[in-house]
């Protein structure tokens, strides 16, 4: 009976960790989108982020998601 136990808590341990594993957006902190390449930067858009922004994605938006890791924003905004 105790052998049954522990297979039981050892498997429900397995798949939770496994689920864990699998909800990581990127083992480096970075939300990135699926087929981004490794690192700590990734393309700029929404499309290459990992958690999509909510509402319309603007012209400005745009532009500062282009300048990121720059430390100066865009000459127009």
């Amino acid at each position: 009976m105790g052998l049954i136990r522990t297979a039981i808590v050892g498997a429900i341990g397995y798949f939770g960790y496994k689920k864990y594993k699998e909800s990581q957006i990127d083992e480096n902190g970075v939300a990135f989108a699926k087929g981004q390449p490794d690192g700590s930067h990734r393309d700029s858009g929404p499309s290459a982020m990992g958690d999509k922004p909510e509402g319309k994605w603007t012209k400005t938006d745009e532009e500062l998601d282009e300048s990121f890791p720059a430390s100066d924003p865009p000459a127009n905004y």
